[in-house]
């Protein structure tokens, strides 16, 4: 199994231990909505903090994934429950792993809902 698809699998399956295992103690993790995550104890607090809050990851779908020795992609779907909303959007994380550990993530989603365009903008 991949760094990226420990990571996925952790955050679907609510485990904290398990996220912070797969991220290298001086990871930075940057999350698509701007917060940056340095080290593996920021990386548990923040996890602690997020499904202590109530959020819940209803499911992570990855579409697609390629990788190499050091670099994993992945596109998805995300579907969560934060702040007592549910919303479900598309995006893409872009990893380096080195030793099986994840030692930069950087995240990116789509900002509105995907549509086919029919000669207007909506």
């Amino acid at each position: 199994m991949s760094a990226l698809d420990a990571y996925v699998d952790a955050w679907i399956a609510a485990d904290v231990d398990g996220i912070a295992a797969v991220a290298a103690e001086d990871c930075v993790i940057t999350e698509c909505y701007g917060p940056v995550y340095r080290g593996r104890d920021w990386v548990r607090r923040w996890a602690e903090t997020w499904f202590g809050a109530g959020g819940i990851v209803h499911r992570w779908d990855v579409n697609d994934r390629f990788g190499t020795a050091d670099r994993e992609v992945a596109e998805w779907t995300f579907e969560c429950t934060w702040a007592g909303e549910r919303a479900v959007f598309d995006g893409a994380s872009v990893a380096r792993v080195s030793g099986g550990l994840i030692v930069e993530l950087r995240e990116y989603q789509t900002t509105a809902p995907l549509y086919d365009w029919q000669g207007t903008w909506r």
